[in-house]
């Protein structure tokens, strides 16, 4: 299987909106109503959590690589939490969350998003997750499909030949000094209760390198309603985008008798690998309405 990629990294080198820089301090966002934080021991790993408001089935956020909760769902939080429970939790050695002795994998990210669900006692629950964030989201609702209600991933590709033509050049040539002053690097060393970040950068780059492709029958075995989101200048190619709406149920036509499909897509204006996260005044509209949405029976 052919690796992929989700380019996070690549996305540094592109200015952040005030957004971004607005939620690099997780003190930046006022916490909801119903806050509450704390540490759930998971596969030797203490992983920080935050669970705002209350009520409905429990929407789970995952961020993206170099993240955390806040820098990458802040302005977002406030939206999502004021009719259900929204839990977000920080990867190992993002964040909140220390680093341990094993590597940095997707498989053992998701892992250990099932592992603390199992342990804060919630069985089903939707997913939220934005690039890596995303892969890990796929990656559980693949295998543990029984948990998962709904699935939005945002800015992410399911095979490396649905990366626009030309963002994996150089990318190898990364070093760690050119995140140094991002606002993904401040809030890491803001954050973070043992910062390494040129370890996390080496361990994310090994990552990459060991991620392979979801297949088209696995993606089209999801039998979770689907959103997908990109920006229209994201990382995806819209290609691959109609195709991956494809496999989940979409692309049909939604008039009477069969109805709209239990999937949808959002290409959203104007909008970037950064900036997609950011774009509030829509993601505030559209995920609650997916969520809270009845299916069809159109496929």
């Amino acid at each position: 299987m052919r690796r992929r990629t989700f380019l996070a990294a690549a996305a540094t080198t592109i200015a952040a909106p005030a957004a971004a820089q607005a939620a690099t301090s997780a003190n930046d966002a006022a916490p909801s109503r119903m806050f509450e934080s704390g540490y759930v021991e998971v596969n030797g790993l203490g992983m920080y959590h935050e669970s705002h408001g209350s009520g409905g089935v429990p929407l789970v956020l995952l961020h993206g690589a170099f993240s955390s909760i806040h820098n990458s769902f802040g302005p977002i939080l406030p939206a999502l939490s004021a009719g259900r429970r929204v839990i977000g939790f920080d990867f190992q050695a993002h964040g909140r969350t220390a680093d341990i002795a094993r590597p940095l994998r997707l498989e053992s990210l998701a892992d250990d998003i099932v592992a603390a669900m199992d342990a804060l006692g919630i069985e089903e629950f939707d997913l939220l997750g934005y690039s890596t964030g995303a892969a890990v989201a796929l990656l559980i609702a693949v295998h543990h499909p029984q948990r998962v209600r709904k699935l939005i991933p945002m800015s992410a590709t399911y095979r490396l030949d649905g990366v626009r033509a030309g963002l994996m050049d150089g990318l190898g040539e990364m070093q760690p000094s050119m995140m140094y002053g991002t606002p993904w690097h401040t809030n890491y060393m803001e954050l973070n209760p043992e910062p390494d970040f040129d370890a996390l950068f080496r361990k994310k780059t090994e990552m990459d390198r060991n991620i392979e492709d979801l297949s088209d029958e696995q993606i089209a075995g999801l039998g979770q309603p689907v959103l997908l989101i990109a920006g229209d200048s994201d990382l995806p190619a819209l290609e691959h985008m109609i195709r991956f709406f494809r496999l989940v149920g979409g692309d049909v036509f939604g008039d009477l008798p069969a109805g709209l499909p239990r999937s949808q897509l959002a290409i959203l204006p104007g909008a970037s690998h950064v900036t997609t996260p950011f774009q509030t005044d829509v993601l505030s509209v559209i995920v609650p309405a997916f969520l809270d949405t009845q299916a069809s029976s159109a496929d």
